[in-house]
């Protein structure tokens, strides 16, 4: 991410095309603006002059007519161009009929939670969390299906594109897109909760080959050492004996359950907690150590781990690559 104000650098067609009607709404505000400002220090200015009353009209028809006529064609065409906009972001790309089929599968589905993201890949198998993998492309839109776990939540990426209501119980849909490599971030838009404000996630564009890769090893099983070290080992035995396969997966082991993110590949990922701080070994440390007192109302308890325990777990979630 760059200094600049997100909604106004674009990085994606939807992008630029929501920047271009905002100034453009901007253009014709800040012209009407200045004609009623510029009437009013006109007013003011010949008032003053004058030792009476300004002359008082009573009424003309054709200054009613035009100040009646001039605000609806600007209404008019304010509502012509977003409409023009909606239809073109919710548009299908224009595709054969053979291939139509295929253009309205999903390609990604986001389903928010109290308060992360999880991302799924339906045609790869893939599952993630607070990130997003996408190659870099202005000519490919990615759909992506939008809904919640348990409130309402909103997706928002602002350099990509509009924003979507994440609603329990309920399917929206989304183009997804960037016209150049690089990391965006994204926020839940819609207040869910004590931690709404740490509810974010990032967008990664990357090339075609390495968004080939990147699918292709998390399409494998966590990669471990054949043999962990002693403290991995025992770190291993600690996190199945407790109670962390009740709340995550691990593909290839037998956690399963879907409560908290899945961790196959943790130790890869960036950041924890939904972007509370960067995914290293130290602050998973902190993060198991308390997370409460990182992220104060998350569904993961403060487990009151001892020193020993806490190392053991933490060589062991950086094996899970």
């Amino acid at each position: 991410m760059n200094s600049v104000i997100p909604v106004l650098d674009p990085a994606s067609p939807q992008a630029e095309a929501i920047n271009n009607l905002f100034l453009q709404v901007l253009l014709i505000s800040a012209i009407i603006f200045a004609i009623v400002a510029g009437l009013i220090l006109v007013a003011i200015s010949r008032g003053r002059r004058k030792e009476t009353l300004p002359d008082q009209d009573f009424g003309s028809e054709k200054a009613e007519i035009y100040w009646m006529v001039g605000p609806v064609v600007i209404v008019i065409w304010l509502v012509a161009i977003s409409a023009h906009l909606v239809i073109t972001l919710n548009a299908f790309p224009k595709v054969s009929p053979e291939e139509q089929a295929e253009k309205t599968d999903v390609d990604l589905i986001v389903t928010g939670h109290q308060w992360w993201w999880e991302v799924k890949y339906p045609k790869s198998g893939v599952i993630s969390a607070n990130e997003i993998y996408i190659p870099a492309d202005k000519n490919k839109k990615w759909r992506v299906q939008i809904s919640s776990a348990d409130v309402i939540h909103c997706f928002w990426v602002p350099q990509l594109g509009r924003k979507i209501d994440a609603i329990p119980g309920r399917e929206n849909y989304i183009w997804l897109q960037a016209s150049e490599p690089g990391s965006y971030q994204g926020r839940c838009s819609e207040y869910c909760g004590a931690q709404h404000a740490w509810m974010n996630f990032k967008v990664y564009a990357v090339s075609d080959a390495e968004f080939d890769k990147w699918v292709a090893s998390e399409q494998l099983a966590t990669k471990q050492p054949k043999l962990l070290s002693p403290l991995a080992s025992a770190g291993k035995q600690f996190f199945f004996n407790a109670t962390c396969p009740q709340c995550h997966t691990v593909h290839g082991t037998p956690a399963k359950a879907t409560i908290g993110p899945d961790l196959t590949h943790f130790a890869r990922r960036k950041e924890i907690g939904a972007g509370v701080i960067d995914n290293s070994p130290e602050n998973l440390a902190l993060w198991l150590k308390d997370p409460q007192a990182l992220k104060p109302g998350c569904k993961m308890p403060n487990f009151k781990l001892s020193d020993e325990h806490i190392k053991q777990l933490v060589a062991y979630l950086e094996t899970l690559k």
